[in-house]
């Protein structure tokens, strides 16, 4: 499976909370929401669409997964969500435990496990493995040379701080600009695939 990152994400490499208010305050961020106001159906929407139609599985990290969790199930009988519930899903974490996974298709990866369980996954067949927010996660397989391509939603916003999902390990990584595409509301949806060394 091919690893892809996709991502909602500030002119400065935020992508902590693009949701809601209380989707994650660490660190006090208080910008929780940002993505909505520059979210357009016809480009967004429809690049959203097009990585879910070569989505095999989802893998998470745990707040992403429990924030995903709280609210797919509930939206049962709209395509996307039926098809975000139907998919196989995998979360990693070292604090959940088996009887947590209320989501439907969700299969544990014990957080010292992640890079070997995901090594393992990338192997096989059956679509794209598809990691949405998760940056703790992301950086972990950025760091591991285990992403093969990154779906960034580039806002036009600057947050002034919060979590993003770049390695700080001073490590150079070359990337190839695969597509581009600007929204009515200037988001630039790119996707980038990482240039082998050498």
């Amino acid at each position: 499976m091919r690893i892809v990152v996709s991502e909602f994400m500030s002119l400065d490499g935020v992508v902590q909370a693009p949701g809601g208010p209380e989707e994650d305050t660490d660190g006090g961020f208080a910008h929780g929401g940002w993505s909505f106001p520059f979210f357009d159906e016809e480009v967004m929407g429809a690049a959203i669409d097009e990585a879910m139609g070569r989505t095999g599985a989802l893998l998470f990290g745990r707040r992403t997964w429990q924030t995903m969790a709280a609210a797919w199930p509930d939206r049962a009988g709209d395509p996307f969500a039926d098809r975000m519930n139907a998919v196989p899903k995998y979360v990693v974490s070292r604090t959940l435990r088996d009887e947590d996974l209320t989501w439907n298709n969700t299969t544990l990866i014990p957080g010292d496990e992640v890079v070997a369980a995901v090594r393992k996954l990338h192997e096989t067949d059956g679509g794209d493995l598809m990691v949405m927010g998760s940056p703790t996660l992301v950086r972990t397989l950025l760091h591991e040379g285990l992403v093969d391509e990154l779906r960034l939603m580039i806002e036009p916003v600057i947050l002034g701080g919060g979590k993003t999902i770049f390695p700080g390990d001073g490590v150079q990584r070359t990337l190839a600009l695969v597509s581009t595409v600007t929204s009515g509301t200037g988001v630039h949806v790119c996707t980038y695939r990482p240039v082998a060394d050498g």
